[in-house]
């Protein structure tokens, strides 16, 4: 039997994809082969969640490991503060070289930079305004008004090819034409079901896919392993496609709605809100869905007909046998599902991602083509590259567990029993409707594979039995029913044990202070505290001989050595 290992990393990502729509996920009339195919030599994680159902705060979980409420980064432009490890600090002391290509919706934190003396312009600079990765080709879309996008090339590249203008990105990638001959913004709506001006091969994802192709054939003759991020930019609005995909689907294509009016009759405060957002009101109004959803499938198949061309690509240069390649998305989108659009709250569409991970390593070749029903969560993966490279498991700095395990065929018997999702609504009109305080505009979710419970500051709980209500469209929050009272009941105290951990002493690692040979160092460095005479300090130090010798570091200089994670060759 060949023994095979992974050397390189390919991270895809996709923004607002929905795992239900996926073949290898279920869906009846999107066919996407060529994810099947990865699935068949990988595993399908069927019940992975994100830490967040908003793009930026997921982002920054999968990227750091660890939930909003540890890294902060709560919503969209919320800068990841200078310091927070990522992928690319944990991997780069292990000699991995950890790469952009696409999207992070990262907002630099230019402020704690000038505070701890870091030019933004600087290797170290670049790379925390980056998420820690060195960036081949950063593009975030939104061109050029988003504030966040440093890089021009894929405007440039329009230009080059002879699509002009101040911003191509929009007035071709993501405009149509309508009968007259006018130009329409694909920002509305109205226009997705139309063909974007854009030739395919010219538009977003086969750009970024060549991209991605570029730095691996530039990377491909060196020696030294990587860590390639390539991050997708759709199926997320404008949801306009180029031809031929824009005619592939009909609405009839389509999954069923699921919405009912039960869930607008007396909702929870907070979810009645989001449900009276901008989007939401729009998304429920007859049409739009069916508008929307035939552009929002053409650009998944896009994606998928785009990675048939880079698996190939890997094929070709012998590439396979050394990569693993994890697919997923940062969220999904309601599309019109419980009256909402896009992503606001934690119902399935929203939180559940498509998680597939092939791992070329012979002792993954058992769970090959099946499928893993245990909890996952997004800041799993950070802790599974680690793990790949042989780093040691850093928990109190990164919040999530490898998926290794897993992915060998052992579950831990220890593994999670819930997963937890955390959204800031205090940047959204929601909360200026119901008038309340940027700190208590949270909403925190915790799901055991069966009951869903929902958090509110100042508000009442919600509930959902996904076992009896699959759709969750039966809110159980105020039931007085003996076995949802009971859900509900362990369910917070779940949450709040959650809550309790602690999550921002990342300088120290736990195996240092549980450590009695740290701990009995503390005598050895002259600090005496609380002998009675010499005589008890010489039976202390006979205790614990066996760890001491006159070479013996102190106690500073042990705990330096135990946290040099948190070093500045992460940055170097």
């Amino acid at each position: 039997m060949t023994t095979r290992s992974v050397k390189n990393i390919l991270f895809i990502m996709c923004d607002q994809l929905r795992a239900d729509h996926l073949s290898c996920f279920g869906h009846p009339t999107l066919k996407t082969p060529h994810l099947d195919a990865l699935a068949a030599r990988g595993v399908i994680f069927d019940h992975a969640y994100v830490q967040s159902p908003v793009c930026g705060p997921s982002r920054m979980s999968y990227y750091t490991g660890r939930y909003v409420h540890s890294h902060g980064a709560s919503w969209n432009f919320v800068p990841l503060k200078a310091g927070e490890m990522t992928i690319g600090d944990h991997l780069r002391p292990l000699g991995v070289r950890s790469v952009l290509v696409g999207k992070t919706h990262m907002r630099p934190d230019h402020a704690g930079m000038l505070r701890m003396g870091i030019d933004p312009n600087s290797p170290i600079g670049r790379r925390i305004s980056e998420c820690g990765f060195d960036s081949y080709e950063r593009d975030d879309g939104i061109h050029p008004y988003s504030g966040h996008d440093p890089d021009p090339s894929y405007n440039d590249y329009l230009r080059r090819q002879g699509f002009k203008g101040d911003n191509p990105w929009e007035n071709w990638t993501n405009s149509t034409v309508d009968e007259d001959g006018t130009i329409r913004s694909g920002w509305f709506l109205k226009y997705s079901n139309r063909p974007s001006r854009i030739p395919n091969e010219h538009s977003e994802t086969p750009y970024i896919t060549r991209r991605a192709m570029d730095f691996i054939a530039s990377a491909d003759a060196g020696e030294q392993p990587w860590c390639l991020h390539l991050s997708y930019i759709k199926p997320h609005w404008p949801y306009i496609a180029p031809e031929p995909y824009a005619s592939m689907y009909k609405p009839e294509d389509a999954l069923p709605l699921i919405r009912s009016e039960g869930e607008r009759r007396d909702p929870h405060p907070v979810y009645g809100a989001m449900m009276n957002h901008r989007v939401s009101r729009t998304f429920a109004l007859d049409g739009v869905r069916d508008t929307v959803i035939t552009g929002y499938m053409g650009l998944i198949k896009q994606i998928d007909d785009q990675l048939g061309v880079l698996f190939a690509f890997l094929e070709e240069r012998g590439l396979m046998e050394s990569t693993m390649i994890v697919f997923t998305a940062d969220h999904g989108d309601y599309l019109g599902d419980h009256w909402m659009g896009e992503k606001d709250f934690f119902h399935e569409p929203a939180i559940r991602a498509p998680l597939i991970i092939y791992d070329p390593d012979s002792r993954a070749d058992a769970t090959r083509g099946t499928r893993c029903k245990e909890l996952v969560e997004a800041i799993d993966l950070a802790p599974t590259f680690l793990d790949v490279y042989g780093g040691p498991a850093v928990p109190h700095v990164i919040d999530g567990r490898s998926l290794r395990p897993l992915l060998f065929g052992t579950t831990p018997t220890n593994w999670r029993q819930t997963v937890i999702s955390e959204y800031d609504y205090s940047f959204q009109e929601s909360r200026i409707e119901l008038n309340t305080k940027p700190r208590d505009a949270w909403l925190r979710m915790i799901f055991d594979g069966r009951w869903k419970y929902v958090l509110a500051e100042n508000y009442r709980p919600m509930l959902f039995d996904l076992q009896t209500d699959p759709h969750e469209l039966t809110d159980l929050g105020t039931s007085d029913l003996a076995e949802h009272k009971a859900a509900r009941a362990r369910l917070h105290e779940a949450l709040f044990c959650w809550a309790r951990q602690p999550r921002q002493r990342v300088t120290v690692p736990d195996g240092a202070i549980e450590s009695t040979d740290v701990q009995s160092r503390i005598s050895e460095a002259g600090i005496l505290i609380g002998y009675w005479d010499e005589e008890d300090l010489t039976q202390a130090r006979q205790k614990f001989k066996p760890r001491f010798s006159s070479s013996n570091p102190s106690v500073a200089s042990t705990l330096d050595r135990l946290t040099t994670l948190q070093g500045d060759k992460y940055y170097a």
